[in-house]
């Protein structure tokens, strides 16, 4: 596992991980999250491996931009507007899924997650840094003592702690009345 700070050589390296089906743990404008490409299966099942979280639980998704959403979901005009208002930033939206069911997408806040996501060009499967059910990891000496020896991790960005930020705002889209999950 190598450990290295958010920089432009490390965007290269998480990019080189993440196309080859690897797992990398990243500071987001929230918590630190565990990546993966959702185009992946393999790669995204080793999240659910990681984080010993069921597999009827899906994960969220980060995306460059609205055209990539719309590549996944299909957005109607009252749910442009929550995303152009809201986006980039903290929410994470539940949309309905192209080809059927739903799929949960965010833009997040963070220069150096939109400059990897731009390089990757690819959607990224996303979830914080914890086992599941429990509370986030917010500090490298917490992800290192519980994630730091798991050769499922291939890369960790080191932004330092991250003090007492909470996850995204998960809002559901699907129906016309706005309900906010989380």
């Amino acid at each position: 596992m190598q450990i290295v700070k958010p920089n432009l050589s490390a965007i290269a390296k998480a990019v080189a991980f993440l196309k080859k089906g690897g797992v990398i743990i990243c500071p987001t404008d929230t918590v630190y999250g565990f990546l993966a490409d959702a185009s992946n299966k393999k790669a995204v099942d080793k999240i659910y491996k990681i984080k010993k979280r069921p597999k009827s639980k899906p994960l969220p998704i980060f995306v460059s931009n609205i055209k990539m959403a719309k590549e996944l979901a299909e957005i109607d005009a009252r749910q442009m507007r929550y995303l152009k208002k809201y986006w980039p930033g903290k929410y994470t939206f539940i949309l309905p899924k192209r080809g059927g069911g739903t799929i949960a997408l965010r833009i997040p806040k963070y220069s150096f997650l939109q400059k990897l996501l731009k390089k990757v060009n690819r959607p990224l499967a996303q979830t914080s840094v914890n086992i599941s059910e429990q509370a986030p990891l917010n500090s490298l000496g917490q992800i290192m003592a519980i994630f730091g020896k798991n050769k499922l991790v291939g890369l960790i960005i080191n932004a330092g702690d991250i003090n007492k930020i909470k996850p995204s705002r998960i809002v559901d889209l699907t129906t016309y009345n706005l309900t906010v999950i989380r």
